[in-house]
């Protein structure tokens, strides 16, 4: 489903037309549990290149993402909406599922995907949300989204947003003050109710060197700002 910009956030300047569709693909991937984002060869030649990953660890990813959303199927069938999104081997499950034993059931089969390292799980029980308000998570991805490409000080692409229910979940491989900053930027967006760091952090040496960063046996724990 094609869905409009909101002109409220998108300012007509030749950067932000160029990035209009993209933002729109970004965004439209919390609505789905394993929908792998297509785009062009030359938007997605440029987001390889400026993925901090490596080219291999971001097919493992999608591997991750699509065999994960596939088990959670299987595990829960029709029980809730899951959204599935894996960043350098970590998991973060989104969403709303009947009971805490279906919650509990889902990390256990998004963990025994291979080479998943760790499942951040921000599931919620309860009624599945609006279409509404998933269209409305929708907006503010594009808008994060948006606010981080602005940042003179931040490299946009190094980010993976995730929105579910107003909240706004961000990871990635950065360095503290690229998490603190990006987190400060979010969090002052309109419609924000709270933003979740799920980073990996690396140092300065490590982003000036462009050092590539394996996966941690034990990765940080999302935090909250």
């Amino acid at each position: 489903m094609t869905r409009s910009m909101n002109p409220s956030f998108v300012r007509r300047s030749p950067r932000h037309l160029a990035l209009a569709g993209l933002v729109i693909a970004l965004g439209a991937t919390t609505l789905s549990a394993c929908a792998p984002l297509m785009l062009g060869g030359a938007a997605a030649s440029a987001l390889v290149a400026t993925d901090r990953r490596t080219s291999g660890m971001q097919v493992e990813d999608q591997s991750i993402q699509i065999k994960a959303g596939s088990r959670l199927r299987d595990t829960l069938g029709g029980r809730g909406r899951v959204n599935v999104n894996a960043y350098n081997r970590t998991v973060l499950l989104t969403g709303e599922v009947d009971s805490d034993a279906d919650r509990a059931a889902a990390e256990q089969a998004a963990a025994r995907v291979e080479n998943v390292v760790k499942v951040i799980n921000q599931l919620q029980v309860g009624p599945i949300a609006s279409l509404s308000t998933r269209s409305s998570d929708v907006l503010l991805a594009g808008k994060v989204r948006a606010t981080l490409v602005d940042a003179r000080d931040l490299m946009s692409n190094a980010f993976d947003i995730v929105v579910d229910r107003g909240e706004v979940y961000l990871m990635g491989l950065v360095t503290e003050r690229e998490a603190n900053r990006a987190a400060e930027l979010t969090a002052s967006i309109p419609g924000v109710k709270k933003v979740v760091k799920a980073f990996e952090v690396i140092s300065e040496d490590e982003l000036a060197n462009k050092l590539p960063r394996q996966p941690a046996n034990s990765a940080p724990a999302a935090s909250s700002n």
